[in-house]
């Protein structure tokens, strides 16, 4: 499992995550769409060994309230949704 995702994760765009976070109801600036694809490729191995138990509320900053909120919840699903996978 672990070399699938290091594979997707070489691969995403930026392109890819934007449109993951359209279908979410999530438009993220410019700037909100860089840090969060500088984020996930950087740390991608710390966010799977964690389980989704990443303190969120670092980043706050980082985006506008609103998209920080569905942030917040889409991460809370996902980790929910895919725990017993990781």
């Amino acid at each position: 499992m672990y070399v699938l995702i290091e594979r997707f994760i070489s691969r995403l765009t930026l392109e890819q995550l934007n449109n993951f976070a359209i279908k979410n109801n999530l438009y993220l600036s410019d700037n909100e769409a860089l840090f969060v694809y500088d984020f996930v490729k950087k740390n991608w191995q710390f966010i799977l060994s964690n389980h989704g138990n990443i303190d969120i509320d670092r980043y706050k900053e980082k985006f506008s309230e609103e998209n920080f909120i569905k942030i917040k919840k889409l991460v809370k699903e996902y980790a929910l949704k895919y725990a017993n996978y990781l």
